[in-house]
């Protein structure tokens, strides 16, 4: 079979895009000592802030190279739900986001936990929230997109969380460790290939 390859200095993702076409059953919301603030108009900053602590570690990059305008467009648009998960302290510890902008469908644009909060079954306390929360709306699909560079089992939590996987694409980007946009240590697993790598 052949292989494509991919250039110094860029990343190749394979992107599995799955959906939800009927509202789950109900279902009771795992316990979790966690709550949803919504953030209505959030600041850019404090926004940016909470997204590169919760993705950077998956290369999570596009709204941190977004200017300030188009980025608040979105924020901003009360067809776009954005809550914070904050613990018993009031930190904030991850992010759920919605787009309704096209609707009937609903998409899951982000979700996700700081990493020192992942692995502890807080995700699906987290999922429960974001399905109760689409389907509330008339939605007739619900969506998402996971590729290979985030977490190992993300795309069978999707599934099991009851969505269905419906096509696959190749991406590749120029990787954001290289230009100083998430730290250089970020995503581990996942090699720096840059030019000095490969002469």
């Amino acid at each position: 079979m052949p292989l494509t390859r991919v250039e110094p200095g860029m990343v190749a993702t394979i992107v599995t895009h799955l959906e939800m076409r009927a509202r789950p059953r109900p279902a009771p919301i795992p316990p979790a000592p966690l709550r949803l603030v919504r953030w209505k108009t959030p600041d850019a900053d404090a926004y940016r802030t909470l997204f590169r602590r919760v993705g950077a570690p998956w290369l999570w990059f596009s709204r941190l190279v977004m200017a300030d305008a188009p980025l608040l467009a979105i924020l901003h648009d009360p067809a776009v739900e954005i809550y914070a998960v904050t613990d018993p302290r009031g930190t904030e510890i991850g992010l759920l986001e919605l787009d309704f902008r096209s609707m009937p469908d609903c998409g899951l644009s982000f979700l996700g936990l700081v990493p020192e909060r992942t692995g502890k079954g807080l995700g699906r306390w987290l999922m429960a929230h974001a399905t109760s929360l689409a389907w509330r709306k008339g939605v007739e699909r619900f969506q998402v997109h996971t590729c290979t560079l985030d977490s190992p089992g993300a795309l069978g939590f999707y599934m099991r969380s009851g969505f269905t996987p419906f096509a696959r694409e190749v991406e590749t980007f120029a990787d954001p460790r290289l230009a100083g946009i998430v730290p250089r240590d970020a995503a581990p697993h996942v090699p720096i290939l840059d030019q000095a790598a490969d002469a």
